[in-house]
C-alpha cells in the first residue's frame, strides 16, 4: 500500500535535553592579548530521540501506529534538517552541515544537534533547558508498501510503518501528545486495507450462498431464480446449473477506478453541523469602535459600532440514485454494491467543491498581470490578521511555479505543510484541476486569496445513503442525500483574481 505524502508524527517521550556550554580557558595568551577575551564557550546542544521504536501512538482516525525497529534501514539521512515548530524559516541544525546527527540504535532514533548563535536558537535552548519544550516531531514519506495494518486480540487496528522511504525533518515542538494540529494522516493505505477486508469477507459469504444454492439444485429441478434469469424460457442442448448457462466466463476481479486527484474544498472552510434546516450563524464583527468620553454622573453612552451579524442559512436537499439488477450484483466477482457507494461519495464531494467554488469566484473581482498586482492584494486588500491561503487550478500553478526574480530563483517558496508543496509570499498554495476551477477565457487563469474559513459557512443539516430491494423488477436502490447550505461569511475575507500575464513566463 504505498503512500506518497508527507506524514507528521509526534515522539512525545522524546527525552530531550539541553547539554549546557562549557567555558575552556586558554592558559598561555598570546602576547598583548587579554586572557578574559581568549575564554571560548562551547556551542549549545539539544539531544534526544526524534523517533521511538514500538511505541504506539494514540487514535489516528480508526487505528493506532507503531514504528518498526528497522523503518529506517538504508534511509538516507545525509540532508535532514533539524527545525523548530516544523517551520522550515529556523533551521537549528542540518546533517548536510554536519550540526545534526542522526543515529539508529535499539531505542529509536537518536540525534544530537549544535545549535547556531542565533535568536532562534537560542530561545529553542532555554525553553528544553527550562522544560518548557520536551516533545519531537518528524515528517517523513512511507516507502510503497511500507506499511501494514492488523488487528490485536482487543480488535484494535494497528498500523506498522515497516519502512521509511524519505526523513525530511525533525522538530522541536511543545504540543505534548498526538492530536489533529500535528497528525497529518494518509489515510488511503488504512481506507484500502478495509475495503480488502470487506471484499475478503464478502467472498466467503458468496461462497457460502453459492454453496448453498448448488445443493437446493440436487432436489429442485428448477429454482423460482433460475425462472427469473431465463424469463421461463427452456432451451434444448443447454444445461444450467442454478439458474445460468454453463458457458465459457472470463473472471475479473477488481474495477478499475480511473486516475483523478481527491480535491475537497470542504476541509478547508468553516463547517457547522446544524440542528434545524433554518437559522442564523452569528459571527462577530471587526471591532473598530472605541469608547466615548463620559462626563461624571452622566449616562454611559452607547456603543457606536456593530460588533455582530449573522449569516442566514437554509439547507436545501440534494440528491441522487442508481439502480443495479440483482443479476449484476449476483454475477460480479466483484462487492459492485460497494464500489457504488464509492462512487456515490465522489458525487458528495464534487457537489461540496462546486457550491465553493461559486462562491469563491463571487468575491470581489480583481485583475492582474504580474507579482506586483498580487503582492498589492495581499499587503493593501486583505486584512493582515486573516490567514491566508492562495487557491488556484493547474493553469494558475504553472504560471506562478515558473516565475522567478531578477536572480533567476522561483518565486514559489517548498513548504511542507501546503497542500501542493508551496507557499506564495508565505501563503500556502493549494492547486485543484482546471476542471473544478475554469479559467475565465484563454490566456487568463483564476486564483483566490484569502482566510478560506472566514470565508466561507458551509451549513451541514445530515447525509443519509441508503440501500433497498425492488422485487417486482429483480433490482435494488441505492442513493445518497444530503442536506446543506453554503453561504459567505465575510465578504473581505477573500478576492477573486483573474491573472492575464503580460509576457510568457521566463524559462
Amino acid at each position: 500500500m504505498a503512500n506518497d505524502v508527507l506524514e507528521k508524527r509526534l515522539t512525545p517521550d522524546a527525552g530531550v535535553s539541553a547539554d549546557k556550554p562549557t567555558k575552556a580557558d586558554d592558559t598561555t595568551p598570546n602576547e598583548g592579548t587579554d586572557a578574559n577575551q581568549q575564554a571560548t564557550t562551547s556551542p549549545q546542544k539539544l539531544t534526544g530521540y526524534a523517533v521511538v521504536f514500538n511505541e504506539p501512538s494514540k487514535d489516528l482516525g480508526g487505528f493506532k501506529e507503531v514504528i518498526d525497529p528497522h523503518a529506517f534501514d538504508d534511509v538516507d539521512l545525509s540532508d535532514v534538517y533539524m527545525v523548530n515548530n516544523h517551520d522550515m524559516s529556523q533551521v537549528l541544525a542540518s546533517t548536510k552541515a554536519g550540526t545534526l546527527k542522526l543515529a539508529v540504535d535499539d531505542k529509536g532514533l537518536h540525534f544530537e544537534a549544535t545549535l547556531p548563535d542565533t535568536t532562534t536558537a537560542s530561545d529553542a535552548f532555554k525553553n528544553v533547558e527550562a522544560g518548557n519544550l520536551s516533545a519531537m516531531s518528524f515528517t517523513f514519506v512511507s516507502a510503497p508498501d511500507g506499511d501494514t495494518f492488523t488487528k490485536d486480540d482487543s480488535g484494535q487496528v494497528i498500523r506498522t510503518i515497516k519502512q521509511v522511504q524519505s526523513l525530511f525533518d525533525v522538530s522541536l515542538v511543545a504540543i505534548p501528545a498526538y492530536d489533529d494540529t500535528n497528525v497529518q494522516v494518509d489515510k488511503r493505505s488504512y481506507t484500502a486495507w478495509l475495503d480488502d477486508q470487506q471484499k475478503t469477507q464478502q467472498r466467503k459469504e458468496d461462497t457460502k450462498m453459492e454453496k448453498t444454492i448448488i445443493d437446493a439444485a440436487h432436489t429442485e429441478s428448477r429454482s423460482f431464480e433460475d425462472y427469473i434469469r431465463s424469463h421461463g424460457e427452456q432451451r434444448d442442448g443447454l444445461t444450467t446449473t442454478t439458474a445460468g448457462a454453463v458457458v465459457p466466463k472470463e473472471v475479473i476481479n477488481d474495477v478499475m477506478d480511473l486516475k483523478q486527484a481527491e480535491y475537497d474544498l470542504a476541509k478547508y472552510v468553516t463547517v457547522k453541523q446544524v440542528g434545524t434546516p433554518v437559522g442564523t450563524y452569528p459571527v462577530a464583527l471587526v471591532n473598530n469602535g472605541v469608547l466615548a468620553t463620559k462626563a461624571e454622573l452622566a449616562e454611559i453612552a452607547d456603543v457606536d459600532a456593530n460588533l455582530f451579524k449573522g449569516v442566514d442559512y437554509k439547507v436545501v436537499t440534494r440528491a441522487g440514485k442508481i439502480y443495479l439488477s440483482d443479476e449484476l450484483v449476483e454475477d460480479s466477482e466483484v462487492n459492485i454494491v460497494a464500489e457504488v457507494k464509492a462512487q456515490l461519495k465522489k458525487l458528495v464531494q464534487n457537489t461540496n467543491n462546486a457550491e465553493i467554488t461559486k462562491l469563491l469566484t463571487s468575491f470581489k473581482k480583481m485583475t492582474a498581470t504580474a507579482t506586483d498586482d498580487l503582492k498589492q492584494i495581499f499587503n493593501i486588500e486583505l486584512d493582515p490578521a486573516l490567514s491566508l491561503s492562495v487557491i488556484t487550478n493547474q493553469s494558475g500553478f504553472n504560471w506562478l511555479d515558473t516565475l522567478k526574480d531578477s536572480e533567476g530563483r522561483y518565486l514559489l517558496q517548498p513548504s511542507i505543510t501546503a497542500p501542493s508543496g508551496k507557499q506564495l509570499f508565505g501563503a500556502s498554495v493549494i492547486v485543484v484541476s482546471n476542471k473544478v476551477l475554469a479559467d475565465p477565457k484563454a490566456g487568463t487563469f483564476p486564483m483566490v486569496i484569502g482566510d478560506l474559513q472566514q470565508a466561507v459557512f458551509l451549513a451541514q443539516k445530515n447525509q443519509v445513503e441508503t440501500n433497498w430491494e425492488k422485487f417486482d423488477s429483480y433490482t435494488q436502490g441505492l442513493a445518497v442525500v444530503i442536506r446543506n447550505d453554503y453561504q459567505k461569511i465575510d465578504e473581505d475575507a477573500a478576492r477573486y483574481v483573474e491573472i492575464t500575464p503580460t509576457a510568457p513566463a521566463a524559462k
